[in-house]
């Protein structure tokens, strides 16, 4: 890892491959048979152990830049749910916002510098290989191509994103791709979930989940304090010379001062948004 102004960002996380998973137990939810008997080298237990209590979360977004409310959301999710790992994606091309006011490599270069704390968090550039639009749909189905089931995928989101969520691109089948941790956020707890999308009450729990009984995608709801802030109140900040010491962690606070982030309102990459060419390479290629 290396600190703000040191040259370039930090690399990205890779996500490992579970080739020695049978593929049986590699998607969706699982089936036992109900004998032992039957079940087959397939279903040995300590591997079946292994998988259920695997659990892997997700917080994806623009990150334009990464503010303390992100943070608490998937804090907040890992808590309450025991997630072992947690992977910060920062999307390309975000499908139903505005262009970016930095570059895919300053946004992801603040959420590095932003998870540099936290051992079992991980910023990835998974989204940042591709010139495709970043849907939910396609980053959930990179990690199934690695191996991983829906059952060990936890995606976090806020109360408030997750409200719009049958406007989504492949809804209502995003659902059995993993699980939704909903996090309560300012002005929108989770609460308000059940009367505002009735359809999805039945797969509503609250946690803690019991990897060995709620192997099928849920949606849990987690109401929880978060951070009342947001990436448009920080860039208007930073155009008006005000601070935002407090909104987002000192590195990402670093960087946007050196850099000279946001202190323009228009939408774009500017010729200084550019990484160096020496990691250029680690930001879109290193695995």
């Amino acid at each position: 890892m290396r600190p703000p102004g040191s040259g370039g960002a930090p690399a990205s996380a890779a996500l490992p491959l579970l080739d020695s998973v049978p593929h049986c137990q590699r998607r969706g939810a699982l089936h036992l048979p109900a004998r032992r008997s039957e079940r087959g080298p397939c279903y040995d237990s300590d591997r079946l152990l292994a998988l259920i209590t695997r659990r892997i979360g997700i917080l994806g977004g623009t990150f334009d830049p990464v503010h303390c409310g992100h943070l608490d959301v998937a804090a907040r999710a890992q808590e309450a749910l025991g997630l072992s790992r947690m992977y910060i994606i920062t999307s390309n091309i975000p499908p139903h916002r505005q262009q970016p006011f930095a570059s895919a490599y300053h946004r992801f270069a603040m959420v590095s510098f932003a998870v540099a704390s936290r051992e079992s968090w991980r910023a990835a550039d998974l989204e940042l290989r591709s010139a495709a639009p970043s849907y939910t749909s396609g980053t959930l189905s990179k990690f199934h191509e690695r191996g991983y089931a829906a059952s060990e995928l936890f995606f976090v989101i806020g109360a408030d994103a997750f409200a719009e969520i049958a406007t989504w691109y492949d809804y209502p089948a995003i659902l059995d791709a993993a699980h939704f941790a909903v996090v309560s956020r300012p002005g929108f707890p989770v609460e308000e979930l059940p009367q505002r999308l009735p359809r999805l009450m039945s797969r509503m729990v609250r946690p803690p989940l019991d990897p060995l009984s709620q192997i099928e995608p849920m949606i849990s709801l987690i109401d929880a304090p978060t951070a009342d802030v947001s990436s448009t109140a920080i860039r208007a900040r930073v155009a008006a010379g005000e601070s935002i010491a407090g909104l987002v962690p000192p590195g990402v606070q670093q960087h946007i001062e050196q850099h000279g982030l946001y202190m323009s309102m228009t939408p774009g990459r500017r010729a200084s948004d550019h990484a160096p060419a020496s990691a250029a390479g680690r930001l879109h290629g290193q695995s």
